[in-house]
């Protein structure tokens, strides 16, 4: 008995004595504007083209209500950014020619495409069909009535018969598949549409855009979903026909974005290669979030915001489940990168795509993924028109809710579990004593849902600490006095050489009205500059202005 109490003792002295990871501390620097943040969205294709119809997804995706779905009940994320996709298949015959498919593409992959031929430019002729890709544009239009309020549209391949081989997925050797004469026609297509949504569906996109990771050499003729190559030279003429035909349509202040290329390293090469008056005409730089945690952020942050451009992560995806590289990632890109929206591809998609695991041949449903919750952590906290701060690491991202009076921080542990430290003595309306409501999420195959613990942790002196197991995302919201503790309006060093000082007034004063969210003031802007009431034109930098 002696000897087992005594070898009881000793395995509790070795147990309590094994070394756990020392607490870190982060400093939230209030002194940092990593820009006003414009929103959460997705791509409708190809998801849209299969569910666009229902409503529980809808609310699912943008709104912040709880939806039931198979029984369970869902928070929903609240994206407000929607990017609709511009089809390029049709099945008629014109002249003996028609679309030739891949072989491997799967039927929901294939976007319908309004222009049908090229007897007539005119959209009101046979040769344009508006009533196909209904299911897309109903989950637009839901989107809308839920809540979304920015949309852009996007090409991922010109319409079948543009390109050269008729095949909208690419060229045999995934060589660019454009044809040359068809660098206009592609231009006026899209401006073609996005006038006609405004007239016909109630929607105004805030951007154009034209291509879809077009130096990519994966476009082949077999392959699995639509997409073109394009030489950056080509880029560079249908940007600047696009900007013209936009003009044509009487859509002057409706911007282009380019061009969406697969990672930001190729953005980067491609936006440099890019010529000076195609530059001149993109008014967003779109980079696309395959290269994970890899490339040079920092390099394409200072490429867009030396060039006074708004950068967007706008597509990212991958089959990880268990949100551990979406967490990881997304933070490296709000730390480094510095976007101003970010958008996920295929919120519903199988084989761990999906932020909800979805069969699409057979339109079903199945369950929902620790990812999606990982997502819940940022986007039902860091919401549209609140300004990103440095949380002081590439695992930690602030937002400031100036309206509501909140200081939003995200957090996540990848080490061992250990406590994590949040020193807020840069915000002079934090109160000692005060609780800090927080939520979290245990990334991996299971565990905790973003579950909410409102009243377990309090700021003492300008500080407040949480435990963190290992794999744990965890937000806080914490409240500040009114009318103190707001950063101030100084920005990175890299933006603030590039942009000279900010001014205290916008740069343009038209007399027009301009809604909640939206842009109203920033050097060469040419569009509205009044706010609705009862927001005001707040500066974010010398490029951009938003009423707020």
């Amino acid at each position: 008995m002696y000897i087992n109490i005594l070898l009881s003792f000793l395995v509790g002295i070795l147990i309590y004595t094994v070394p756990t990871l020392a607490d870190q501390t982060y400093v939230v620097k209030s002194s940092t504007n990593w820009g006003i943040w414009q929103g959460w969205g997705t791509s409708l294709a190809w998801w849209g083209k299969v569910f666009g119809h229902r409503d529980d997804v809808s609310k699912i995706f943008f709104t912040t209500t709880s939806t039931t779905l198979n029984g369970q009940s869902i928070p929903g994320l609240g994206f407000n950014i929607v990017r609709y996709n511009a089809g390029a298949c049709s099945y008629n015959t014109y002249q003996g020619a028609k679309m030739v498919n891949s072989t491997t593409i799967k039927p929901w992959r294939q976007m319908d495409g309004y222009w049908l031929d090229w007897a007539s430019t005119s959209p009101t002729s046979s040769s344009w069909n508006w009533s196909l890709d209904a299911n897309q544009r109903m989950a637009m239009t839901k989107a809308r009535d839920n809540g979304a309020n920015i949309f852009e549209l996007f090409s991922n391949s010109p319409m079948w018969w543009m390109c050269k081989n008729h095949n909208p997925s690419g060229a045999s050797d995934g060589s660019e598949n454009i044809m040359a004469s068809n660098l206009q026609q592609h231009a006026y297509y899209m401006a073609t549409i996005a006038k006609y949504a405004i007239t016909n569906w109630g929607i105004t996109f805030a951007s154009v855009e034209p291509f879809n990771e077009p130096s990519g050499n994966w476009w082949t003729a077999n392959g699995k979903q639509e997409g073109c190559n394009m030489k950056v030279a080509t880029q560079s003429t249908i940007i600047n026909y696009l900007r013209t035909e936009l003009n044509n349509q009487g859509l002057s202040s409706m911007k282009i974005a380019a061009s969406d290329e697969t990672s930001v390293d190729q953005s980067a090469s491609t936006w440099l290669s890019l010529t000076t008056a195609a530059k001149n005409n993109v008014y967003r730089i779109n980079v696309h979030g395959y290269q994970g945690t890899g490339g040079n952020r920092a390099a394409m942050y200072t490429l867009a915001s030396s060039a006074g451009k708004v950068l967007w992560n706008s597509e990212y995806g991958e089959n990880d489940a268990t949100g551990v590289r979406l967490v990881t990632s997304l933070m490296l890109d709000l730390h480094r990168l510095h976007p101003t929206a970010w958008s996920y591809w295929q919120p519903l998609d199988a084989g761990g795509w999906g932020l909800i695991d979805a069969n699409n041949d057979a339109a079903t449903l199945g369950a929902v993924s620790q990812k999606y919750y990982a997502v819940a952590q940022f986007t039902r906290h860091i919401r549209q028109g609140m300004t990103i701060l440095d949380g002081g690491s590439d695992t930690v991202v602030a937002a400031l809710d100036s309206k509501n009076n909140k200081l939003i921080i995200v957090a996540v542990n990848l080490s061992g579990a250990q406590y994590l430290n949040f020193d807020l003595s840069g915000f002079s309306g934090v109160t000692n004593g005060a609780t800090v409501p927080r939520w979290y999420t245990q990334l991996g195959s299971s565990g905790s849902r973003y579950v909410s613990s409102p009243s377990d942790t309090v700021i003492s002196g300008m500080k407040f600490r949480s435990y963190f197991n290992t794999n744990v995302i965890q937000t806080f919201e914490v409240s500040l006095r009114a009318g103190t503790g707001g950063p101030t309006t100084t920005m990175m060093t890299t933006a603030s050489s590039a942009m000279g000082s900010i001014p205290t007034t916008t740069m343009r004063n038209d007399g027009g009205t301009v809604a909640q969210f939206g842009q109203c003031g920033g050097k060469d802007w040419a569009g509205e500059t009044v706010c609705v009431s009862p927001f005001t034109c707040k500066i974010s930098n010398d490029f951009y202005s938003q009423c707020l």
